[in-house]
């Protein structure tokens, strides 16, 4: 299997991913907290990315529907999450995306989003990727911690079937025992050997899922190190969750990003993805 990116392919707002193309960033807060939470990470990411020349997609989720306690915080819901989503689409002029997780929230979702995300616990539900795929909007599913890379072929048939060729997979840990997640770098070439654009989640892969009682747990420490490793593969994008106070945030508060931080590391990500694709991949 040789090393090779995605095929070239278009992207939303005019861009383009795939081949030698830079990777685009899917970035927001985990949950909808308040608009002001959202307002503020989305006017800092896109000021940080239209800066370092990186394709943005705003990120966020209106219910969090698995979290591990029955107690813990889950959104303010769909209607409430498209008034956000519209309100910042609006604002910013920025495309977004949110989770879904019945088919009965993909109609009233699709004026409103630029791309459906499956979340991982779902990602061989087949009815929920057709009709996402049928509005003919982008699908990113998030490849299942159970789910061998090879098994993602398909999901992207699924999409193909339902008319569609805006298809991608994130890969965001897999499951190593118990309350334990590894990142297999070996997931974005044998994703690539089926043309399937490869999105790494940084801050999902650095979890320790119930390792903190009745809460997810995490590494955040080790995302630069396994984000620059991803990168380093030839992929399309990263997605990252980021919080102006990531300890005081009301879903995922180990492994969010700091805002503050994240300038930095994506100015490193972006010279080593430059080498990376000019250099040792598509020659």
């Amino acid at each position: 299997m040789s090393d090779k990116t995605a095929q070239e392919r278009d992207f939303l707002s005019g861009k383009k991913i795939g081949g030698k193309n830079p990777f685009f960033l899917i970035a927001g807060p985990c949950v909808m907290e308040n608009r002001d939470l959202l307002e503020k990470v989305c006017a800092e990411m896109l000021e940080i990315t239209t800066e370092l020349g990186i394709p943005y997609v705003f990120k966020s989720s209106f219910d969090k529907a698995n979290r591990s306690s029955v107690t813990s915080y889950r959104g303010p819901g769909l209607t409430e999450g498209i008034k956000h989503l519209e309100h910042i689409k609006k604002k910013f002029n920025v495309p977004v995306l949110t989770d879904i997780h019945e088919t009965s929230q993909v109609g009233p979702l699709k004026d409103v989003i630029d791309m459906y995300q499956i979340p991982a616990f779902l990602s061989r539900q087949t009815d929920l990727i057709a009709e996402s795929a049928k509005t003919g909007k982008w699908v990113n599913v998030k490849k299942g911690q159970f789910l061998a890379p090879s098994d993602c072929r398909h999901i992207k048939t699924k999409i193909q079937e339902s008319g569609s060729e805006k298809y991608m997979v994130t890969e965001r840990g897999t499951t190593f025992g118990y309350g334990n997640l590894v990142f297999d770098g070996r997931t974005v070439p044998i994703l690539h050997s089926y043309d399937i654009p490869v999105v790494f989640d940084a801050t999902h892969s650095a979890q320790l899922p119930g390792a903190a009682g009745n809460i997810t747990g995490g590494q955040r420490e080790y995302i630069p190190s396994m984000t620059r490793s991803a990168v380093s593969l030839g992929l399309e994008g990263i997605f990252m969750e980021v919080h102006p106070d990531p300890a005081k945030a009301l879903s995922d508060a180990t492994t969010q990003y700091p805002l503050s931080e994240i300038k930095s590391l994506l100015k490193e990500l972006v010279g080593l993805d430059r080498y990376v694709k000019q250099e040792i991949l598509n020659r």
